[in-house]
């Protein structure tokens, strides 16, 4: 059985999953975008020390900021840590808010392929009525699915159908995942919306004491990644440290920004009709709710 605990960012999955780990023997594998990055454990508010003793954890800290990254790169990496974590007869616990992960692992994933040579570019020169015309003709399931002006989709879907001679749609079928060879089950914490507002808000105000300043200071003066160079409090940060833009400004700009990112991942997750959700009270221990989540486990089995 693989497990996913997944949630809004600011919830308290990481005390929760460690918990829940010890419950059902397992080990925890991060489902987390940014926390994969090193040297950017205060603004991802990366697992203390402490936890990450008393349960194995994997994919944290483990590619530099500067490289650049995406959900193949991540799945080949789960997939072998659930490949180790079987071999030692433990339980692979997923944990975190990035829906994209969640999705590559659970239904499998469309592998990027090599396409003809200057395609794309003559793609892109053309107007997008043209293209979504022509995307009709050869994939209409694609098209009725992408945006009429989501051009970059598009290009995308014509990219392939131009190389392969296949339509995407019917590429995308074939795509295998965890669900296809093993039992999953995957629980989703949620919260009473403001309470999970003020537990955002006290979270960015800890990440100042812990550092945040310093440490920020010093991922900007590197040459990120596409994808670490979006980490909440990094652009909010750039504009105060160029002047732009008082500190106060900046960290209600970092305390926003976490509330409406937390609001879209429990969009994505409540599309999701596979997900188990648990309520996670206020005054709820992490310990009380992975003995729910524990429960719903057993009487699963």
């Amino acid at each position: 059985m693989v497990v996913f605990l997944v949630g809004p960012t600011g919830i308290g999955k990481t005390e929760v999953s460690v918990k829940l780990a010890k419950k059902i023997g397992g080990e925890i594998i991060s489902c987390d975008s940014m926390q994969i990055y090193k040297d950017m454990n205060i603004i991802t508010s990366a697992p203390r020390r402490a936890l990450l003793k008393s349960v194995k954890h994997h994919l944290l800290g483990v590619v530099s900021p500067q490289k650049e990254w995406n959900v193949s790169a991540y799945r080949r990496l789960a997939l072998k840590s659930v490949k180790e974590i079987f071999s030692r007869g433990r339980t692979p616990l997923f944990t975190g808010g990035t829906g994209l992960y969640l999705s590559s692992l659970v239904d499998g994933i469309f592998e990027e392929r090599e396409t003809l040579p200057g395609l794309r570019a003559s793609l892109e020169a053309l107007d997008g009525g043209i293209l979504a015309r022509r995307l009709a003709k050869v994939d209409p399931e694609a098209s009725k699915k992408i945006h009429l002006h989501d051009k970059k989709r598009i290009v995308r879907a014509l990219e392939v159908y131009e190389s392969t001679g296949h339509p995407i749609s019917a590429l995308q079928k074939r795509r295998n995942g965890l669900a296809d060879t093993h039992t999953v089950r995957i629980f989703c914490l949620s919260m009473d919306r403001n309470d999970l507002y003020a537990r955002i808000d006290a979270r960015v105000e800890k990440m100042f004491s812990l550092g945040l300043l310093k440490e920020a200071k010093s991922l900007l003066g590197r040459r990120l990644s596409r994808t670490a160079r979006y980490a909440i409090g990094l652009r909010e940060l750039k504009s105060y440290f160029k002047g732009e833009i008082s500190l106060d400004s900046a960290k209600e700009l970092i305390k926003r920004n976490s509330r409406r990112y937390a609001k879209r991942q429990l969009t994505w997750f409540r599309k999701d009709k596979r997900i188990i959700w648990v309520e996670a009270g206020r005054r709820d221990a992490p310990e009380r709710i992975a003995g729910r989540i524990y429960s719903l486990l057993k009487d699963g089995d």
